[in-house]
């Protein structure tokens, strides 16, 4: 099984609505730890985090410390990205993920470091490489000036192959009743109206490493089919949606379509295409569709507020927390029990 930790940081400016600095941490894709601008103060969200924290009260107020700083070093990168791409007014955002991935099976491990700007890629670590990369002209000063630092890209390896994997073991073995468990999906087929897609709607499942797809006579379908995003359920587990596009296809062959759900450890769930089974707009059942938009529209609008699906969409996890320090040097916090790390500024 693949597992992950991740970090997310967003620094903000001109959306008064918005945070000015958030930071969110997650293991599996379930969150676990959230700052923001206006608390200053790392929170636990979940109850095997709670008791971590409770036994190693350190490690928070090392975090609270640590994000504190990364606040103020992103609140000066907006204003200093602001300049390098000749903006004044409006809205802007800085973002950092970073983490790591390890499978407990064959012990592959696999890290990341990605910081992105208004959306867009603005600066990439290169594992193999141990270099920084910088897609766009106005990140060529920020990147020479960190790959000169053979100290921190040697830090930055060590970090995401060792002590963002320590601390994901840590966290799994405390999480362990809730991270590692398995939750069967609960599938449905769902249509707004006559002429519109049929969509194959599983939801409840745990953890989000699902495979749905559909198929006719027995073979899997890249045509006519839409496949969604995995999304969060606010209890913790995930849904996810493919519609099927039948507009081609008369009733009567219907039959040979199915809607297969695959998760790990359990038998695959195979719901086929039957006018029965569909649940409508129409009847008693017609808030369905409505609802679970209702959902997604909720979900979208939490993940935009913690910058988790702004500008990338890689399925990976990260470090535990680098806070990005306040001066130009490499970190200096580099002991292997520190689960938050301080990394470069975006400044000068």
């Amino acid at each position: 099984v693949l597992h992950s930790l991740h970090y997310f940081y967003t620094g903000s400016s001109g959306l008064t609505t918005f945070p000015e600095f958030v930071a969110v941490g997650m293991v599996d894709g379930v969150q676990m730890l959230h700052y923001d601008s206006v608390s200053k103060r790392a929170v636990a969200k979940q109850d095997w985090m709670e008791r971590y924290t409770r036994d190693h009260p350190e490690v928070l107020e090392r975090d609270n410390g640590n994000l504190q700083g990364a606040q103020q070093t992103f609140k000066a990168g907006v204003g200093i990205l602001k300049q390098r791409f000749n903006q004044t007014g409006g809205a802007h955002m800085v973002q950092n993920m970073y983490g790591c991935e390890w499978d407990d099976e064959d012990g592959a491990i696999d890290g990341y470091d990605q910081y992105g700007y208004d959306g867009e890629d603005f600066l990439a670590w290169n594992m193999k490489t141990m270099t920084w990369v910088a897609p766009v002209p106005q990140a060529f000063s920020t990147k020479q000036r960190w790959n000169q630092d053979r100290a921190d890209l040697q830090y930055n390896k060590n970090y995401q192959t060792k002590e963002c994997v320590d601390w994901l073991k840590k966290y799994l073995a405390y999480g362990k009743s809730t991270l590692q468990r398995t939750e069967r999906p609960r599938v449905s087929l769902l249509q707004r109206s006559p002429s519109s897609p049929v969509v194959c709607h599983a939801t409840g499942f745990y953890p989000d490493r699902v495979v749905v797809f559909w198929r006719r006579d027995g073979q899997e379908l890249h045509e006519q089919v839409d496949p969604g995003e995995v999304l969060p359920n606010h209890d913790g587990t995930f849904q996810v949606s493919v519609d099927l596009d039948l507009k081609a296809v008369p009733q009567e062959d219907w039959g040979r379509y199915e809607c297969v759900v695959q998760l790990r450890g359990i038998e695959d769930i195979s719901t086929p295409l039957d006018p029965a089974l569909i649940r409508t707009n129409e009847g008693k059942s017609g808030l369905t569709i409505p609802i679970i938009i209702g959902v997604l529209v909720l979900l979208l609008a939490a993940a935009a507020i913690v910058g988790v699906i702004l500008y990338k969409k890689r399925n990976a996890s990260d470090k535990g927390h680098k806070p990005v320090a306040s001066s130009d040097t490499s970190s200096e916090n580099t002991e292997g029990q520190n689960p938050a790390p301080e990394a470069q500024p975006l400044t000068t």
